[in-house]
């Protein structure tokens, strides 16, 4: 969420930011609506201000006037207090309305992209800044998409998954399931490696932390909600995990805290069709491993850089061919200000599939978690928070199924081979 004084006092540069995302005249006309409310609300509580000093002066001078016994005074003096005391009450009310009507504003302002964000308004305006320069994966003639491979060698079950659930909730089987688990296992063991805490959180979160990462409001329908119980099913574990410093004053030598988490991850993905979202390229559930961090305002933008290397450093581990994109104004999510995109080469598919997104929310989601600090100066400052898958497990299986079939079976990368205890996929 931006503050009011950063719509207030930098308001060109959030107009400018918010263009670059897409916006136009007839949308920028709520930062205008957003002062407007926040004057009248100002307004009102200096008259509040003003009501309640006078009420507090006639309450003292109430009892003087009863111990001097003039009583008839004394008593106007009430009645005078009883109607500033509801008067009072009416501008409380009213000052409440009003700042829920402006928190309900401030939820539909998307963060203002970086400087270093590129203007566009789709994915085909995504900068590459980091091409592969080495050998695609070469396959024999008549090489099979994933989808195919899982029914060869029996390691994934799409049908089952329907009749269980429906489609978008695959079943992973026997050597499946274990390049699964160790997948999981070697991007936890990475992490720790380089201090991360393992986390654990809830799959479910109530509205609050929805809020305070910016998914709630749900603006593109993309939650399960649990309606019942007002609960929600986690789209990624950035949400329950950034929430774990809700409304907390962190120390500013604590930083940076940095968390690694392990979640199924829950999202609806409506309104898409085609091979796009055929197999493993989009599922409802799937399984993610998350790096999330907060830190420093001004030293955000280098962790920035750290969490896209670490995650490189991954994919070059799992010998998968990739290249790294900065998105544009458009493709960026709703709370994030800069945001890099990885994606890995599905030779049996001939494209790029998207893997990870890594990105720096700078003080966006602070201002909704009352995440804060005090400086050396003794002022009270938001943090920065980020995040990054490291890494969604979904199309990573894709792309090692297809890159690595051969006429033996499906070659498991050498960094993976103490996780799953055996070379090669062999069929069923």
């Amino acid at each position: 969420m931006l503050s009011i004084n950063r719509i207030r006092n930098s308001k060109e540069k959030v107009i400018e930011g918010l263009k670059k995302r897409g916006w136009n005249d007839d949308q920028l006309l709520i930062l205008n609506k957003i002062v407007e409310l926040d004057d009248y609300r100002k307004k009102v509580q200096t008259q509040n201000d003003q009501l309640l000093s006078e009420r507090n002066r006639l309450s003292k001078e109430i009892g003087q006037l009863y111990k001097d016994g003039k009583r008839d005074e004394a008593d106007a003096a009430k009645k005078n207090v009883e109607a500033l005391k509801e008067d009072i009450s009416a501008n409380e009310k009213s000052m409440s309305d009003f700042k829920q009507s402006l928190l309900e504003l401030l939820y539909k302002v998307p963060n203002v992209p970086h400087t270093k964000v590129p203007k566009g308004l789709s994915d085909e305006d995504n900068v590459v800044i980091k091409g592969w320069t080495g050998e695609m994966p070469q396959l024999a003639e008549g090489a099979k998409a994933h989808w195919d491979l899982a029914k060869e060698y029996g390691i994934l079950d799409f049908e089952l998954g329907v009749k269980i659930t429906g489609a978008g909730f695959p079943v992973f089987r026997n050597q499946g399931a274990r390049l699964q688990r160790a997948l999981i296992n070697f991007f936890i063991d990475q992490a720790l490696e380089q201090g991360y805490e393992e986390i654990v959180p809830p799959l479910l979160v109530n509205e609050a932390s929805g809020i305070g990462t910016g998914s709630l409001p749900d603006k593109e329908g993309q939650m399960y909600a649990i309606e019942k119980d007002a609960l929600y099913l986690i789209p990624t574990a950035e949400v329950p995990v950034t929430n774990i410093l809700r409304d907390e004053m962190v120390r500013p030598e604590d930083f940076p805290f940095r968390y690694v988490a392990y979640t199924q991850c829950f999202r609806r993905e409506a309104g898409s069709y085609g091979s796009d979202v055929k197999g493993l390229n989009r599922v409802h559930q799937f399984d993610k491993v998350e790096i999330v961090q907060v830190q420093h305002p001004d030293k955000s933008h280098d962790t920035l850089d750290e969490m896209v290397k670490y995650v490189e450093g991954l994919l070059q581990k799992l010998e998968l061919p990739y290249r790294i994109l900065r998105l544009c104004g458009g493709d960026l999510t709703f709370a994030s200000a800069l945001t890099y995109d990885f994606e890995v080469f599905s030779a049996a598919q001939k494209k790029w599939l998207e893997v990870s997104s890594v990105s720096n929310f700078e003080a966006f989601q602070a201002n909704r978690l009352n995440l804060r600090f005090k400086d050396e100066l003794g002022q009270r400052r938001m943090a920065h928070t980020l995040n990054g898958s490291a890494l969604a497990l979904a199309r990573i299986i894709a792309a090692l199924l297809e890159n690595n079939q051969t006429a033996e079976g499906i070659v498991i990368p050498e960094v993976l081979r103490d996780y799953t205890g055996f070379d090669i996929i062999k069929t069923k």
